[in-house]
């Protein structure tokens, strides 16, 4: 049995503290500290919803409501552009819903960026979706009721499922399963929400093009951190394409300090040619450990859920290494280094890492009980 950790609540306070001090006042978080060089001051539509993921795990679910209710605020502001989206498909990037705002104004940035980006679209769906399954209700006035409506069948006007979109990290334009997938999750989970309309088509649309897709990313990428998320929070895969996906995460994209995203990353890069030293990013750690206490949890084969519970605590055991000197998560190390960047806290990092470390020692905790 791997040592637990030693007083796992005070870490888990810690970190706590530090991913709410991320939240402004209008109830949207930024994606890192708020006075970010880099631009993470900003508030993206992906981020909140992973953000979000921690205070759910906890039940801080006032602090959750606040961004949700925010976020309905975002697309309220930019209710016409959505018409328009709906009415004609769009052909240009800055016609897509954006992916980050300014979290006070929820103004758009008009800056080029890779705003295609259907999965985060589908995360919102998602999250809203769960958290009305668990009887926290976000959809309560008529206009937010029409605005979640109006989501639904953005979605159907791109027919995202094979819709080209910048996907998870914002770059290249592919049909990503990721994306698919965040967007099948959500259809499927805003069902549950009374007067929200959805065709069935267009969950079975999107069905079929990630089954004959997985487990690839896309064309050009065979495997690709963003395929976890199909597995949590989405939990849409069955178990060969589960089995499939983090074998070749693993495999190909596991290293000392985090997961690189897919290989050849050019995002910081260490490499002059940005070849074979891709970044390791921190959260993947995180999300391998959730994704095994979560299988753990499921398997009723004794040797099988030994050996689930020894990989979630391997993964817990390397996050907490990632930890730096002030007690943070960072967005990514540099490849075989102690070096980070200056996206630090990452927001995205600090929930995973609550996420894992919640799950893990609370499962241990009912274990001792009985």
């Amino acid at each position: 049995m791997v040592k637990r950790v030693v007083n796992y609540k005070h870490i888990l306070d810690n970190h706590l503290h530090i991913l709410k001090n991320l939240q402004y006042e209008s109830g949207l978080f930024a994606a890192s500290n708020k006075n970010s060089t880099t631009g993470y001051n900003k508030s993206w539509l992906r981020d909140n919803f992973y953000e979000a993921l921690a205070f759910e795990v906890i039940g801080d679910y006032s602090t959750i409501r606040k961004t949700y209710k925010a976020l309905l605020k975002v697309f309220l502001k930019h209710e016409d552009k959505i018409d328009h989206a709906i009415a004609i498909k769009p052909k240009h990037r800055y016609q897509y819903i954006h992916a980050r705002f300014h979290p006070e104004t929820f103004d758009e940035f008009w800056d080029e960026w890779g705003n295609k980006q259907n999965d985060a679209i589908g995360a919102m769906l998602f999250g809203i979706g769960k958290l009305h399954k668990d009887k926290i209700k976000i959809v309560e006035s008529v206009n937010e009721k029409r605005i979640v409506q109006k989501l639904v069948w953005y979605l159907s006007t791109l027919e995202y499922w094979h819709d080209k979109d910048s996907g998870m990290w914002e770059e290249d334009e592919e049909v990503h399963s990721s994306s698919i997938g965040a967007c099948v999750a959500g259809l499927k989970m805003i069902k549950c929400v009374r007067g929200i309309t959805v065709p069935q088509r267009l969950i079975v649309k999107g069905k079929d093009a990630l089954a004959n897709q997985l487990p690839r990313e896309s064309k050009k990428k065979f495997v690709d951190l963003a395929l976890l998320s199909l597995i949590w929070p989405y939990n849409i895969t069955d178990d060969k394409q589960t089995k499939d996906i983090l074998k070749n995460v693993e495999y190909h994209l596991l290293k000392k300090r985090g997961v690189i995203r897919y290989k050849n990353d050019h995002y910081y890069n260490k490499n002059p040619d940005k070849y074979s030293e891709e970044a390791e990013w921190t959260f993947g750690l995180s999300w391998l450990a959730i994704i095994y206490s979560n299988l753990c949890s499921s398997e009723k084969n004794k040797n099988k859920k030994q050996e689930y519970e020894k990989k979630a605590e391997k993964f817990e055991t390397l996050a907490l290494k990632t930890v730096t000197r002030e007690k943070t998560l960072p967005e990514l190390y540099f490849s075989n280094s102690i070096k980070y960047n200056k996206n630090n806290p990452l927001g995205w990092s600090e929930s995973m890492f609550i996420v894992a470390l919640h799950e893990i020692n609370m499962k241990h905790a009912k274990v001792k009980k009985k």
